[in-house]
């Protein structure tokens, strides 16, 4: 009995060093794919500097690889009606957690023609989402999204661990990048597998081109360690010899030409406005001096307007005297015998020169020839409504009047 409760305590203890050593592998696994990754997204930001990211450029390839191995970490199979479980691809994962995403590409994907596998979709949206500059946003709202991701994945992925959160934090630094696909190119055949290349990242060294400090990149590299380890694990200290002041020397200079180049395209665009805004003073003088112009000329028209209309009033007055007096002298020389009728007629010349004499200003004349019609006018009307009184001399010299 003794003897087989310690070979079953044998197996006991044999079962559980096996698991932790799957555990540890696991662990291990994870932090590589996310150092990779790291050290990836790093040379992808170093090469942008100087040429083009395309399908062509390996650093791209590489990291879509890197990334493609990453979400298929420990990825659920698909069960059939009969049981069996058929291998799936990230696709599925990402077209159901990120939904939720504004405007985004998952049914332009979808209804790609010449895309027709799962891996291949995969593989579009990685390539369609760095063009947006929206890689990282996909990857954190599907990361939040944990019921679905629990429901893909098993226990251990790299997306379920404290790892995916780094995952989206080191995405973020793509967004500065210009990349240029085509996606109806190889790489989108899901036939093959992605292959990471790892020779690349067996011994990094910082590129003498690269952007980020030679101190930020210690740190970068010490945060990936474990909490427990003793500085003797972090690595040898960091000296700085004479490649590497010339590196920092060389990256300095190449900043203070780009901080040249950027001041000269200022003062350009400096002098540019300067230009336009004097052109624009300019243009405003000149539209003020033609509003003054035009205010004068209306001012000087509206003072001539206001003297002919006195003057029309003035002759219409003096029209209308002459009326008047025409009038009296029609009714006295039919009041008179014939014989005054020459000296009627001579106070009628008189009137006809006094109104000779008027100077008629010429652009009135038409307005002053309708005026005196309309004098004569009531001249007629006034003579004829007189035939009906009585005259004093018919009276005095009638037949019947006279004494016997």
């Amino acid at each position: 009995m003794a003897s087989r409760s310690l070979g079953g305590l044998s197996v006991s203890r044999g079962g559980g060093s096996k698991k932790s050593l799957s555990a540890r592998n696991a662990a291990v696994e994870r932090r590589n794919l996310i150092t990779v990754c790291r050290f990836s997204v790093k040379t992808l930001i170093d090469r942008s500097c100087f040429e083009t990211i395309d399908d062509s450029s390996p650093e791209f390839n590489n990291f879509a690889a890197i990334l493609e191995q990453i979400l298929s970490h420990r990825l659920k199979g698909q069960v059939t009606w009969f049981g069996y479980e058929s291998p799936r691809s990230f696709w599925d994962y990402i077209r159901v957690a990120c939904r939720k995403v504004s405007q985004n590409c998952i049914c332009s994907i979808e209804n790609m023609e010449n895309v027709n596998s799962s891996r291949a979709k995969g593989r579009a949206w990685i390539r369609v989402a760095l063009m947006e500059k929206h890689l990282s946003e996909y990857i954190s709202t599907a990361l939040r999204d944990f019921k679905t991701t629990r429901r893909f994945y098993e226990d251990g992925a790299i997306v379920l661990g404290e790892e995916a959160n780094m995952l989206a934090g080191m995405l973020l630094g793509l967004n500065a990048i210009d990349f240029s696909f085509c996606l109806k190119g190889e790489g989108l055949d899901g036939s093959f597998p992605a292959v990471i290349d790892y020779t690349p990242y067996l011994k990094f060294t910082q590129s003498s081109d690269s952007i980020s400090s030679d101190e930020e990149e210690l740190r970068t590299l010490g945060s990936s360690g474990s909490e427990s380890s003793t500085p003797e694990n972090i690595g040898p200290p960091f000296i700085m010899d004479e490649n590497s002041w010339f590196n920092k020397c060389k990256r300095v200079k190449q900043k203070y030409q780009l901080t040249l180049e950027q001041k000269g395209y200022l003062e350009e665009l400096l002098r540019l406005r300067e230009n336009q805004l004097s052109e624009s003073v300019t243009q405003n003088k000149i539209l003020l001096q033609r509003i003054e112009d035009s205010d004068l000329a209306h001012k000087l028209e509206k003072e001539q307007l206001e003297y002919i209309i006195v003057e029309l009033q003035d002759q219409l007055k003096s029209y209308q005297s002459l009326d008047q007096l025409s009038a009296e002298g029609s009714l006295s020389q039919s009041s008179l015998d014939p014989s005054h009728s020459q000296e009627g007629d001579g106070k009628h010349d008189t009137l006809n020169l006094i109104s000779e004499g008027k100077e008629d200003t010429p652009s009135l004349l038409g307005l002053c020839g309708s005026l005196t019609s309309v004098a004569s006018y009531k001249s007629l009307t006034s003579l004829k409504s007189n035939d009906y009184l009585a005259s004093p001399t018919t009276e005095m010299t009638s037949p019947g009047l006279t004494p016997s």
